[in-house]
């Protein structure tokens, strides 16, 4: 019989009958297909390879039948030109799940052993808090234009340095689900890269650093971090996520896995009589030394820091704590007398032991690095005290 609207819904199963399909006299291949409960679905049905194949439509109540005859149509004449309609609805459910999100668990454990742990906070938040957009949607449907849109946003709402890492993390993640073969083209390519801010080169006055160090509060967790990152000349989470593993007390050093740096080397950190009073004051309540659980680093560092241009009062301080690095360099150089090299190993810059040159110098220069943060410390002291530095000029 041919179906027709009025054909359609006079059909009902035979009795004992649990499952059955009404095929349609007119277009070969195309049929009703009526199921106990009351499901009612136009189909589609062709050979290929020997094997019978079958599509299902859609429903009654959802398409009409001149719409089902017309797709019924469509993939029949696919067929004859070599298609193959049921694999490829299966490829379109399976790349639907294939979203943003759902792959992202596989990218990050994937490669997480390729990442310090602090670089591999930064790319999990970016992906799963930046990009949190992106997450519900399938991979073959985001393009150069959702990219662009998302990058602006994050630009509007964190600043373009935040836009900029995040555009390089997403290139990353792209990449990785193209070598996986779950994409055939990454829409980073050829999107634009948003403009990073100028390098900061300022140096901090030694009215801001005594101005910051006199609005600290000694034992308190933030103030004893920024006091080590200015005496020790490191970088914030080198300190914020320093372990009691880390520490040697008595030997008055820390020692930094290559895990943990960024020029992927260890380091160790000769301490100052000053920075070693500060560890000697920390109470042990877990395995790091800053942080409320002590199961975890600090991790309080915008709150904070909002709290100290408060107590230091005035407009805020156009310093960030990476700036006392540049400020313990330019003091070593030019006031302090130390050699440049030595200051590059304090500063733990790979530097004069680059190429060819590192491949000889192995030095620690651990007693110089010693020679040179005791100085470092005393001037810094004498600064926020107010008093005569006790240390000279000379070459370390």
């Amino acid at each position: 019989m041919k179906l027709t609207t009025t054909a359609a819904k006079a059909l009902v199963l035979p009795p004992g009958t649990k499952d059955k399909t009404f095929w349609d006299d007119e277009l070969g291949g195309f049929g009703l297909r009526l199921r106990e409960g009351g499901s009612r679905n136009w189909v589609v049905q062709y050979d290929l390879g020997g094997k019978s194949r079958r599509v299902t439509l859609g429903s009654t109540s959802l398409l009409d039948i001149g719409t089902a005859r017309a797709k019924a149509k469509g993939m029949l004449a696919q067929v004859r030109l070599g298609g193959d309609p049921a694999t490829d609805k299966h490829t379109r459910r399976a790349q639907a799940a294939e979203t943003f999100g759902a792959l992202l668990p596989r990218y990050l454990i994937a490669n997480q052993g390729e990442w310090r742990p602090q670089s591999f906070k930064q790319v999990e938040r970016r992906l799963q808090k930046l990009a949190r957009p992106l997450h519900p949607l399938p991979l073959t449907s985001i393009n150069r234009r959702t990219i662009s849109g998302l990058i602006a946003d994050i630009a509007e709402s964190n600043g373009p340095t935040a836009a900029t890492n995040a555009h390089g993390t997403l290139s990353g993640y792209f990449s990785w689900l193209m070598r996986e073969g779950l994409l055939d083209q990454s829409p980073m390519l050829h999107s634009n890269k948003p403009k990073p801010r100028p390098g900061r080169a300022r140096v901090p006055t030694e009215d801001e650093l005594r101005a910051m160090w006199s609005a600290l509060t000694d034992g308190d967790d933030y103030s004893d971090i920024v006091k080590l990152v200015i005496l020790t000349a490191c970088r914030r989470s080198e300190i914020g996520d320093l372990r009691w593993d880390e520490v040697d007390l008595d030997g008055a050093l820390i020692e930094l896995p290559a895990s943990r740096m960024k020029n992927g080397r260890p380091h160790v950190i000769p301490l100052s009589e000053p920075a070693l009073a500060i560890l000697r004051r920390r109470q042990r309540i877990g395995d790091y030394v800053f942080g409320r659980s002590g199961r975890v680093g600090f991790q309080g560092w915008s709150a904070r820091r909002k709290a100290l241009d408060a107590a230091i009062g005035g407009s805020r301080p156009d310093w960030v704590l990476h700036d006392f690095r540049r400020l313990a360099s330019t003091v070593m150089h030019d006031r302090l007398g130390i050699q440049p090299h030595i200051v590059e190993r304090v500063l733990a810059h790979v530097g004069h032991q680059a190429g060819v040159a590192g491949a000889y110098n192995k030095a620690e220069y651990l007693v110089e690095r010693r020679r040179a943060l005791a100085r470092w410390a005393d001037h810094v002291l004498a600064l926020v005290e107010g008093r005569e530095s006790k240390v000279v000029s000379l070459s370390a």
